[in-house]
């Protein structure tokens, strides 16, 4: 039996779009074993996949932040002993940048990753024993799916990528209140859509006897949400979760409303209907991936005369968003 170790750390979303290439990989050779270093505040994500065996955290994150005292401490060590805890055959580097090079220089295995031409930060490629050529104008999905094809020496399927993540693995009761979840925090303050679009659109789906469900993250997000609700009582503030938690709500959710999140990339993983919104990114080669996702651009629709917070989602009214959501719910 081949083992193989995958670094990809970061992102959410980044992590989230590794998941079709192991399901591909394991498809076609059975016979390896794989593990997978991601960044601490991920790693449930890996273990949710089946054919992952070992998850080994690191914090690359906090570790920058003082790079001498980390190299002194328990917590390195730890981590150079895992790394070092079984023989891999290769390492496979997904992520393509300078920090997960750094990795598997650590690793006494051979690296496989993209080429000068195809990797995120060049001087990456040459850490790599094996390089590959994959197209930059790919969708992320499939450029890993890409990847672990020819790192692995199989042919990638021409079927659309499966995560290989069951919602019955998150579901812990039976839901029989029609919902939809929002999820409404990201890290920058222009990718945020406009509270008071939540709120009407909150209210359009409470008349239409929908319940909404808001996870959050932070305090911030906690005190968005409950502004939202304010004054609506299908309208439900959940209490603080972990990933499982969050993917337990998303997997009883009639459809869910994402802005430009990693939950939404989430949501895409779990199958369920989801339209996500975007005011200044595009999601052409990063958009959430799978069946019955939506993408909704605020810069290619019509403008309208309204005023927003941030102003780029003005265009993209509740009343726009709902043409597209309506038939998901079946409306």
């Amino acid at each position: 039996m081949r083992r193989v170790l995958i670094v990809k750390t970061s992102s959410m979303g980044d992590v989230i779009h590794t998941l079709p290439a192991l399901t591909d990989a394991k498809a076609a050779c059975p016979d390896i074993e794989f593990d997978w270093v991601v960044e601490e505040g991920f790693a449930e994500i890996p273990k949710w996949h089946p054919a992952v065996s070992d998850v080994i955290p690191v914090a690359i994150r906090r570790w920058r932040k003082s790079v001498f005292k980390t190299m002194g401490s328990t917590e390195w060590r730890q981590f150079r002993n895992l790394v070092k805890k079984h023989h891999y055959d290769l390492v496979i580097d997904a992520q393509g940048l300078l920090k997960s090079a750094w990795l598997c220089r650590l690793i006494k295995a051979p690296a496989a990753g993209y080429d000068k031409h195809s990797v995120r930060e060049r001087l990456a490629s040459l850490v790599y024993q094996h390089r590959f050529s994959v197209p930059v104008d790919m969708h992320a999905v499939e450029r890993t799916r890409t990847l672990f094809a020819k790192a692995l020496n199989y042919q990638k399927p021409e079927s659309k990528g499966q995560y290989g993540l069951s919602q019955s693995r998150f579901c812990t009761a039976v839901d029989a209140q029609p919902n939809v979840v929002f999820l409404h925090g990201t890290t920058r303050a222009d990718k945020h859509y406009p509270e008071i679009y939540w709120k009407q659109l909150a209210e359009r789906l409470g008349a239409k006897g929908f319940q909404v469900r808001m996870p959050w993250g932070n305090d911030n997000e906690r005190k968005r949400a409950e502004h939202i609700a304010r004054g609506l009582e299908h309208v439900e503030v959940l209490p603080k979760l972990n990933l499982a938690g969050v993917a337990g709500v998303l997997a009883q959710a009639s459809a869910v409303v994402a802005v430009d999140t990693g939950l939404g990339h989430l949501s895409a993983a779990l199958n369920i209907p989801t339209v996500s919104l975007y005011g200044p990114t595009n999601p052409g080669l990063i958009g959430a991936y799978g069946e019955n996702q939506i993408h909704l651009c605020a810069s290619q629709m019509d403008p309208v005369d309204a005023i927003t917070d941030p102003e780029v989602f003005a265009p993209l009214t509740p009343e726009r968003l709902l043409q597209h959501l309506e038939p998901m719910l079946g409306l």
